[in-house]
């Protein structure tokens, strides 16, 4: 039996993203709490101790890096992660965002399940931007 590495929270108002997510980080050792939309996502952050968030950067009710801020505010020691076919790596914002430190990483999709598990891997090993 192993133990867990970490609690990520996936958050894509897409279900069968999520999915995908969810089955490629159970390679990693982690738990997986899954959300549709930023208000559980908030929730999830309140109740839980995660280690990572995987943040749609588009959701029906708030937008990925606004959450990426609220979330910071309920626990600052949460790992973000910005995936997002909307933007790009280097739109200005995003490149704000992880000058801020706000988010730790961005996967652009369609993604790779290697990118995936490299930036969630950075992100549990506390490297990368933040």
């Amino acid at each position: 039996m192993s133990l867990l590495k970490g609690v990520v929270l996936v958050v894509d108002d897409d279900p069968d993203i999520c999915w995908a997510l969810e089955h490629v980080l159970g390679g990693l050792g982690v738990q997986s709490i899954r959300a549709l939309d930023g208000q559980t996502a908030l929730q999830v952050a309140r109740l839980n101790r995660l280690t990572v968030a995987l943040l749609d950067a588009k959701l029906p009710d708030i937008d990925g890096l606004e959450l990426a801020r609220r979330i910071r505010e309920a626990d600052p020691g949460i790992r973000v992660l910005v995936i997002s076919g909307y933007f790009y790596k280097d739109d200005p914002a995003i490149q704000a965002a992880l000058a801020q430190g706000l988010i730790r990483g961005f996967i652009e999709k369609p993604f790779s399940h290697t990118e995936v598990i490299e930036t969630v891997k950075d992100a549990l090993d506390g490297r990368g931007a933040g």
